[in-house]
């Protein structure tokens, strides 16, 4: 009440007390029903336990929402949830809309107007264009402490989402003009279509969405059967669908505070490639390690651009880009020079100056500090690219300086990593995406063909590769056998040397049985090896397992080992992953994931960016592998995988060996797992 008031809210508040006759200047009411209208909003400050005793008379009195500050709801447990769910119910009947419960409600500095728990000392700077949607209501306390850089549209603490669901919060907020740029503090995604479509709205509608979500510890998961289905654990899969739908993922705080920063510049960073002045050797070579590391890119000035510089400043250290245009200490000169050689070289997308300061600092002149933000903002008004003041720490910042950037529409950011890197998030934001992948011709079968009537927990080596082969992905020449003469002939056939697996739908990871034996050079290994696989059989725990036969497959060699794999998401559906194969997958963690249906050079993309990248391009005198190829069968495999996605819940293609250029891949080992419902 008291926060509304100082917000200069104009409406009518009705406490209610049957305690006090009046409460801050204002009548005081018994009860609900004594109202002498129907409220829009009540806002509920008791305790839990008293909830459900006032809700029916709300409801009863014509109220359209309500806020519940109070915890002790399905956060609690069993009987929390049943209280909660009751409310609701009450909710769903009466068409009322329920913030809550256990937030700190809902702040909208712009018309005036709150029900947010925390009292308001003072309104000024609160305002701006940042709608905040948390699930917690400390960051929200948090958020609200710091109003230098920018301000709120709406803080919106959600807390346990009971009615309304952060996906609505944000329909909301896409539509509402004040609200520029929306972040997220959020835990867990309610209804996983609906906040895929806001995304793609507030994307289509320019209002960057940045999400720190909480929680990235794999989901649990039971009888993951596949490598892909372990390694698609629900933080990576929402990082990818995050990507995938142009939202802007953060990591900690300070990346998120530093990105809604950046968004309250005049001009946006319409490319990555960044340039920094800094007036310190030392400040020069700790932003380019920083930033080397986290995958910024501050390219070498060019010779001719290098050479102006130095005209002027005297000889530069490193690369010049960071530039350190201290020289010879005469700033005035060489600080404005710096600048129009950054202005003036071509292929840079943004110029930053960094210069650290902070408020009540001890030492140096305060009015240095200004005329250092005026050389800055001199050159942005000469300039197109935006221009940034950078400190080297997080949330230290002079005020002076920030207030007079602000008013220009220049921006102050905190932290190479953060900062910089708050900058770079967003260019990313603006460049255009890929278009989808035309959908291909589907002239293969699906894996209703290999159903028939009867369930099938997988579906093994020799029927998949079969099913993988009808969609253009290369498979291994391989024949299944179920004697040892038919084993015989087949390995004449394929020629020697050669691979014998079991093909079982009931054994999953053959290897891990000895079911596997390779490099069988002649006749005399393969009936030793045909007589070891049958002990083996015969020795399983439970007895010998049922079989489709014995796979005489041709034994592959000179090849990169990689993995791909499809797993359905049960919130996101389909995605694919990518990386090192064999043991790596699981030992390194190495790989790359991308939600299906591909777009235009993702396969390409996934094949670059894991860690492993280097080995497929040739290292220490070995030849560089078939990546054009790699790249068409993650293709091929992709397209299946969409087109059949009703039927499959994972896929395992590991390892596939990628031969060197100009001899393709070839899968050595697959796997699919069938969706329970699929049936032939």
């Amino acid at each position: 009440m008291v926060s509304a008031e100082r917000l200069g809210y104009q409406g009518r508040i009705y406490p209610i007390n049957p305690k006090y006759p009046e409460l801050l200047g204002h009548k005081c009411y018994p009860g609900l029903e004594a109202l002498p209208e129907p409220p829009d909003v009540v806002a509920f400050c008791v305790n839990y336990t008293r909830i459900l005793e006032n809700f029916r008379p709300m409801a009863a009195r014509g109220a359209r929402a309500a806020v519940i500050f109070d915890g002790g709801f399905a956060e609690r447990g069993e009987e929390g949830a049943k209280l909660q769910s009751e409310i609701v119910g009450i909710c769903r009947e009466t068409g009322i809309k329920l913030n809550g419960p256990n937030c700190m409600g809902i702040l909208n500095p712009v018309t005036r107007s709150s029900v947010y728990m925390q009292e308001l000392r003072d309104p000024k700077g609160l305002s701006g264009n940042v709608g905040l949607i948390s699930q917690s209501g400390s960051i929200c306390i948090g958020m609200l402490t710091d109003l230098r850089r920018f301000g709120f549209s709406h803080v919106i603490s959600s807390g346990n989402e009971a009615l309304i669901n952060t996906a609505e919060y944000m329909e909301a907020l896409i539509e509402d003009d004040v609200t520029k740029v929306i972040a997220l503090f959020t835990e867990s995604v309610r209804e996983p279509e609906r906040f895929i479509a806001a995304l793609d709205r507030a994307a289509d509608r320019g209002k960057p969405v940045v999400v720190l979500k909480v929680g990235r510890t794999e989901r649990t998961r039971h009888a993951i059967t596949s490598h892909t289905g372990g390694l698609a654990g629900e933080s990576r899969v929402f990082s990818e669908v995050l990507r995938a739908h142009r939202a802007i993922e953060v990591d900690d705080m300070d990346e998120l505070t530093e990105v809604l920063a950046v968004c309250q510049g005049t001009r946006w960073p319409t490319g990555r490639r960044l340039s920094l002045i800094t007036a310190s050797g030392g400040q020069a070579e700790l932003a380019l390690d920083v930033g080397s590391s986290c995958g910024l890119d501050l390219p070498p000035l060019p010779e001719a651009s290098r050479m102006e510089a130095e005209r002027v400043i005297g000889p530069i250290t490193g690369d010049g880009n960071p530039l350190d245009a201290w020289g010879n200490g005469d700033y005035a000169t060489n600080m404005p020079h710096a600048f129009k050689v950054l202005r003036e070289t071509p292929d840079l997308d943004v110029i930053a100056f960094c210069s650290d300061s902070c408020d009540d600092q001890p030492m140096g002149r305060p009015e240095r500090a200004l005329d250092y933000v005026k050389l800055l903002a001199d050159s942005a008004r000469q300039s197109e690219r935006p221009h940034y003041l950078l400190n080297t720490r997080p949330g230290l910042m002079n005020r002076v300086q920030v207030d007079f950037l602000r008013e220009q529409g220049i921006v102050t950011i905190g932290g190479v990593r953060q900062g910089l890197g708050a900058v770079d998030r967003i260019a990313r934001y603006l460049q255009p995406r890929a278009p989808l992948r035309p959908a291909a011709m589907q002239h293969g079968a699906g894996v209703l063909s290999l159903l028939g009537h009867s369930a099938r927990k997988t579906i093994n080596e020799y029927d998949a590769k079969r099913l993988l082969a009808q969609h253009g992905i290369p498979v291994t020449r391989e024949e299944l056998v179920r004697g040892l003469d038919e084993a015989r002939a087949a390995a004449r056939t394929i020629g020697y040397p050669v691979v014998m697996k079991v093909a079982s739908d009931e054994i999953a990871h053959k290897s891990e049985h000895g079911l596997v034996i390779v490099g069988i050079a002649d006749e005399a290994a393969l009936d030793a090896a045909w007589r070891l696989i049958d002990g083996r059989l015969a020795a399983m725990p439970g007895g010998r397992p049922a079989i489709a036969g014995i796979v005489v497959q041709q034994m592959v060699k000179g090849g990169i080992e990689v993995f791909a794999g499809v797993s359905r998401d049960p919130d996101f559906g389909p995605v694919l992953a990518f990386g090192l194969g064999g043991i790596a997958i699981e030992v390194m963690r190495d790989f790359a994931l991308r939600m299906l249906p591909l777009r235009q050079g993702d396969a390409e993309a996934m094949i670059g960016e894991i860690r492993g990248a280097a080995m497929l391009r040739g290292i220490r005198g070995a030849p560089p592998a078939d990546v054009e190829s790699l790249a068409r069968c993650l293709y091929a495999l992709a397209d299946f995988a969409h087109a059949d996605r009703a039927n499959i819940v994972e896929m395992d293609l590991n390892p596939i060996m990628v031969l060197p250029q100009g001899r393709g891949c070839v899968v050595v080992d697959a796997l699919i797992v069938p969706a329970k419902s699929a049936k032939g």
